[in-house]
């Protein structure tokens, strides 16, 4: 299709909501906060936060957002109807909709017979009443909607009168987006092409001028597939997650969804100096809900344009459109020769840049960080979601790393005490640190609840007296990954520390197969970095290259 002007179609992101519905997946606070800024960063125009008053954390996410909001983004709170035969104005869960404070709020609402009498215990007529209410009450209130339909294709499919009346209800309460959900993901794409453009023909008879939706989901396999042929049948609204996380088998991949649209079929739906961090955000999320990135994904992956050997790499070498697709750096991937030490050279240029450092492909440097970089992954390291670290390694690397401590030796002991069927008692634990800052020697001891609380607060019970800016460092996250979970006991440990000095915000990787190794590393090089940060006499060095919240 050829466009002299890209149709713009707007990217809902519900990684917040119904990705972490994803089994095994837990999102604190701060992972959801992290989140919403590095997806509002990378220019998603619509993000949905969750439900207001469904949960604490919920609630204190929105609280947040009013406080420090967004920049770009529409924040979005997400809800039910009103319940049945109660008016809107009197539902309190709407209320507690009402107070997230959002511009957007998206409600859904039951498009299936079967799931309003089966589901709801109520009548079909309830039910088209409770639609319209709500819409109509949302909106009275200053909100803008949007109408999720839930189960669209399968009601459609068994009560296509019934499932149409559910929009058109929707639409008289004031609804500005209908989006026709998959729930079940069961849909091929030639049955939702049809009936998109179906329920497309139903809006131009009725004289709508209101915009349609997608949201698919992957029981099928066909999320990413069903995104893009709705889109085709002229809607321009989808809805989706980051690495296609999700409950049962995930959602559409905004992952895949984004570049086969704006790159394959000339949509517009990131600006292009935005799509290159397509990758990095990717990775990033994965690192953050602490799920391994799946080396083997499209666009995004580790290997989505890795060549190992023989015909491949010689094609590649004299032309990449021999065995790529596109560009990789075009999303902000790249491209990776097995066998050559070629291979991720301007990975390390570009991140040497967003430090501040300018390298030359021909500086010995460059080549001792990417051999140094090389060694440490093949160990485990993943430094997408520990850029301090690897910034530090960088330093290093150039002589540009300052030795603000140097640790001579600790010892850790925990006092398990007798067994206990109270799952809210935590073991004792004795940390012992002996550190070196100049020529003074230090031993200090401190308590913890745990081990790595105990080392670390030994270390900066050591520290803040000769540097007392350790004193406003702390930890906001701790994350652990068995990286070879078949070698039981003995399994190498990864461990992602963040942390913070009440503005900035910044993450270090740990890795053994002794799990108080691996967050000794983390902690330690957290607090160089802070170190670095807030002593470091070039004020400008100083800043670049952290995560900024």
């Amino acid at each position: 299709m050829t466009r002299s002007q890209p149709e713009a179609i707007w990217i809902y992101d519900t990684t917040l909501r119904d990705g972490a519905q994803r089994e095994g997946m837990a999102l604190s606070l701060e992972d959801k906060l992290q989140i919403a800024r590095r997806l509002d960063k990378l220019g998603i125009p619509f993000i949905e936060g969750g439900w207001p008053g469904a949960n604490p954390k919920d609630v204190q996410f929105f609280w947040h957002l009013q406080e420090e909001p967004l920049e770009n983004a529409k924040l979005v709170a997400f809800c039910s109807t009103r319940r049945p035969h109660k008016s809107a104005a009197e539902d309190k869960m709407l209320q507690a909709i009402l107070a997230a404070g959002t511009e957007w709020v998206t409600f859904f609402g039951k498009s299936w017979d079967l799931h309003v009498t089966e589901g709801l215990h109520t009548t079909l007529d309830e039910n088209l009443a409770m639609i319209e209410d709500t819409a109509r009450y949302l909106r009275s209130q200053g909100r803008r909607v949007i109408y999720d339909a839930e189960h669209w294709f399968d009601g459609y499919r068994k009560n296509p009168d019934y499932a149409l009346q559910t929009l058109d209800r929707a639409v008289a309460g004031g609804a500005e987006w209908v989006v026709l959900c998959d729930t079940n993901g069961g849909t091929l794409p030639h049955q939702l092409a049809q009936i998109v453009g179906e329920v497309k023909d139903h809006f131009e008879r009725r004289n709508y001028r209101i915009p349609l939706g997608i949201h698919p989901h992957n029981d099928s396999d066909m999320a990413v597939a069903n995104a893009i042929a709705a889109v085709q049948e002229g809607a321009t609204m989808v809805q989706g997650t980051i690495n296609g996380y999700g409950e049962r088998c995930g959602n559409a991949n905004l992952c895949s969804v984004i570049p086969n649209l704006q790159l394959k079929l000339g949509y517009s739906c990131l600006a292009d100096e935005e799509l290159v961090n397509l990758t990095e955000t990717s990775r990033l999320v994965s690192e953050v809900v602490n799920l391994a990135p799946d080396d083997h994904a499209p666009f995004v992956g580790r290997s989505a344009f890795a060549h190992k050997g023989g015909i491949h790499v010689s094609a590649v070498a004299r032309n990449p459109l021999t065995y790529e697709h596109l560009t990789p750096e075009s999303i902000g991937n790249q491209r990776r020769i097995v066998i050559s030490d070629q291979a991720g050279l301007s990975n390390v240029l570009a991140k040497a840049r967003s430090f501040g450092i300018e390298l030359e492909k021909n500086d010995p440097a460059c080549r001792q960080i990417l051999q140094r970089l090389k060694e440490l992954e093949h160990q485990g390291y993943q430094f997408e979601g520990a850029e301090a670290s690897f910034e530090l390694l960088m330093r290093s690397a150039l002589g540009q790393s300052q030795s603000w401590f140097t640790i001579q030796g600790f010892q850790v002991h925990c006092d398990m005490g007798a067994p206990t069927p109270d799952p809210t008692m935590t073991s004792n634990a004795l940390a012992t640190i002996k550190v070196k800052v100049g020529d003074r020697n230090l031993l200090e001891v401190a308590e913890g609840n745990g081990p790595v609380a105990a080392l670390d607060a030994a270390l900066r019970k050591a520290l803040v007296k000769f540097y007392p800016e350790v004193g406003n460092f702390y930890l906001t996250d701790y994350k652990v990954r068995i990286l070879d979970g078949t070698a039981g006991t003995s399994a190498k440990t990864r461990v992602l520390i963040e942390s913070s000095d009440g503005t900035t915000r910044w993450k270090t990787v740990g890795v053994s197969t002794n799990i108080l190794d691996a967050s000794y590393q983390a902690v330690v090089e957290a607090l160089e970095y802070g170190l670095f940060l807030t002593l470091s006499s070039q004020t400008e060095e100083s800043t670049v290259g952290a995560i900024v919240t």
